[in-house]
């Protein structure tokens, strides 16, 4: 028996259609026991994303950035976040998205992206499969000024840091952006032995 067959939707429900979709979900889930059991779920889909590493292994640096996030600062998070470029994927595939994000965001040319792993970051609430990339960039791929798409409401700061600055930032707790943390901890065990 998979999944599938273990799950019948009675009904959905739009809720919000703004900047993404959220829905209501009614829904019966066979436990592993037999029964069937009514759930009622809030589930927001907010599209595919992706998300990259630009890693200068000779200089051992990384491509950060920071902006503003809304959600976070309500949340009570009072400062900007320092994250990794990243992007909803629309109607590209997550390699054209990651390469397109490279460049608005940061202003690097990204020659050789490789994926390293997808995750879905709130699996519990929220749709959205992030694909993960890093790239390897020296100076000659900073290709523009970067700082994201104004009609956006972006306004990126983009920000070389020692790899093990990185790191201690998020020790720190200066770092708390997921999909960040994600990729300079594969990059510890794959990249900066």
């Amino acid at each position: 028996m998979t999944v599938a067959d273990r799950v019948h939707v009675r009904d959905e429900r739009l809720l919000s259609d703004h900047w993404y979709v959220l829905k209501a979900a009614r829904f019966d889930f066979r436990r592993r026991d037999g029964r069937w059991q009514t759930n009622v779920r809030e589930v927001y889909d907010r599209g595919n994303g992706a998300a990259i590493l630009l890693y200068d292994l000779r200089r051992r640096s990384v491509v950060l950035t920071r902006q503003f996030r809304y959600p976070a600062f309500v949340n009570g998070h009072d400062d900007l976040m320092i994250e990794v470029p990243a992007g909803v994927l629309d109607a590209a595939d997550a390699e054209a998205c990651i390469r397109a994000e490279a460049e608005q965001e940061a202003g690097y040319r990204v020659r050789a992206p490789r994926k390293v792993f997808e995750a879905f970051m709130s699996p519990g609430a929220v749709t959205e499969r992030l694909h993960f990339f890093v790239a390897e960039v020296d100076a000659a791929d900073r290709i523009g000024a970067g700082g994201g798409l104004d009609h956006e409401g972006e306004d990126i700061e983009i920000f070389d840091c020692a790899f093990d600055e990185a790191l201690a930032l998020v020790a720190r707790g200066a770092i708390v952006d997921a999909k960040t943390i994600l990729l300079l901890q594969w990059a510890a065990l794959h990249l900066f032995r």
